[in-house]
Parts: C-alpha cells; structure tokens; sequence
C-alpha cells in the first residue's frame, strides 16, 4: 500500500488528522517535524535560528526522502515540505498526497496560539496574521494543488478523510 503525504499549511490539522487516519488503516503515523527533532536532536525552532531555514529545508528533504520505502504510514509534512527541493513531486510519485486545505480565519485561530513554537510567526502580531497567511498561501498553493487530493480542512476527522480519499 502507498504512503499517504498530508500537506498543507501550518495550522491545517496534518498531525491531528494523520494520527487517526493512520489509527483508522492500521499504518505507522510519522510527523515529519518531529522526525528532524528527534534526529537533529534539536527544536524546529532552534534550527531555524541556530542554522538557517536553508538548512532546515535540507535536512527536512532528507529526512522525508529516507523513509523507509515500504512502510504502511500517514506522514505529516511541515507546511514548507512541498515547496523545496522537488519535495512535492517525489511525494506523488512515492504514494498519495492529500492537501488539506483550511479557511484562513481558521488558520488564523488556531496559529494565534500557537506563535511561540512556529518558527516562521515568531515576528507575526495578531492583527497581522491572517495577512500573513494570505500572502504565503500564495506562494505555496501551487504546490499545494499538485497533490492528487485536496479536501476541506475546515472541520476534518479521520475518518471523512479516508471516505473522501477513497482509500
């Protein structure tokens, strides 16, 4: 069986609905963040400002690309995953991608408060956020809209995923 690649932006529900869709399939559930933190044996927030997005990027492809080729799982992706080093392209090609996409004043109360621990809102105030997300959908979405499924993030379980996908 394929592995399912659930892609997004941040805030979306990838880890939350991954966990059941991979309970609900009876497969390995892998968030990709906590992979290169294990790994890296470091925060994806103290990567960022210790080495570089750049470097987390490679070692975010890396990661993603060693996995293990014939494991049944749900992986997790970080938000930026689709958008380098042609992660987007060997996902379709290694198994399913499914974005989830999510409204952006949904987005907006969830990432509110969450800022701390997102490496990439750290300068971002409240009032400026969901300008902030509109402007990087804007960039990612066309990587987003690669995948083979997207469906609506907005109010999502598990189980309506693995209908939707019919999997």
């Amino acid at each position: 069986m394929p592995k399912i690649f659930l892609i997004g932006f941040m805030g979306s529900g990838k880890s939350t609905v991954g966990k059941q869709l991979a309970s609900l399939l009876n497969y390995e559930f892998i968030d990709l963040d906590d992979l290169i933190e294990r790994n890296e044996q470091s925060t994806i927030n103290d990567i960022f400002i210790m080495k570089g997005e750049e470097y987390f990027r490679t070692k975010e492809s890396f990661y993603l690309k060693s996995l293990d080729p014939i494991m049944n799982a749900v992986v997790a992706t970080g938000g930026g995953t689709p958008c380098f080093s042609d992660n987007m392209k060997w996902m379709n090609e290694q198994g399913i991608t499914v974005y989830l996409k999510a409204n952006i004043s949904v987005l907006s109360a969830r990432l509110n408060k969450e800022s701390d621990h997102r490496p990439l809102l750290k300068n971002i105030n409240e009032n400026n956020l969901p300008d902030f997300i509109t402007a990087k959908l804007k960039e990612r979405e066309r990587y987003y809209l690669q995948s083979k499924y997207a469906v609506d993030a907005d109010k999502l379980d598990g189980e309506s995923l693995l209908r939707q996908i019919n999997f």
